[in-house]
């Protein structure tokens, strides 16, 4: 079974800083677009950033670029997602997902993605 696990996620202050990873499981992804999405309640699934599959092109949300920095290490874990100078309004659950076309690049949309994590909640106090 094919599975995409989320780490790193707490609580922090406002300005502070978290590292998420994303592990997988059962397959490898080394050879695949991967992104980053967060939801906030009562609100739809947003774009956060993403990766091609070579490490080589990446894309930011609006609301997070400059802050937020997306990598990949295909000899451990997929993709990470480097998290600075957070704000309340990241306040969500982060969601790791991977492109299934090999040599695929990174989307922005979310229907794009193959295969997606639980998510792990992210919380910024104020």
């Amino acid at each position: 079974q094919v599975q995409l696990v989320e780490s790193g996620g707490g609580l922090v202050q406002a300005g502070g800083s978290l590292r998420l990873s994303c592990a997988a499981s059962g397959r490898t992804f080394s050879n695949n677009g991967m992104g980053w999405f967060r939801q906030a309640p009562g609100k739809e699934r947003d774009f956060v950033a993403t990766i091609s599959w070579s490490g080589g092109s990446t894309s930011y949300g609006d609301s997070v670029k400059g802050r937020f920095t997306i990598s990949r290490d295909n000899a451990k874990n997929p993709v990470y997602l480097q998290m600075n100078s957070l704000k309340p309004e990241d306040t969500a659950v982060y969601y790791c997902a991977a492109r299934s076309s090999p040599y695929s690049s990174g989307s922005r949309v979310p229907g794009n993605y193959e295969y997606w994590g639980q998510g792990t909640q992210v919380t910024v106090s104020s």
